[in-house]
């Protein structure tokens, strides 16, 4: 999908909520790569992955709700 990946660049160039919501997604992503890489968690760290990956998730909501608002004010009347 080239438009939707076009307009995924513009935001991220021209929103800077777009920009954080997309780090903190990466954030979240790479610190979950990291937990389930280890054998065994703790329970602290099996604590931290659930709620890293509500973050991630809230993350990515609101960057589609951002993309689908994109959408619709580039969309003729």
């Amino acid at each position: 999908m080239p438009d939707r990946e076009a307009l995924i660049q513009r935001l991220t160039e021209a929103s800077d909520e777009f920009r954080r919501l997309r780090s903190e997604h990466q954030t979240c992503e790479r610190e979950l790569a990291d937990l389930q890489a280890r054998p065994f968690l703790t329970a602290e760290q099996q604590w931290r992955e659930s709620e890293l990956k509500k973050l991630k998730l809230t993350a990515k909501d609101r960057m589609e709700a951002l993309i689908r608002e994109s959408q619709r004010s580039a969309q003729p009347a």
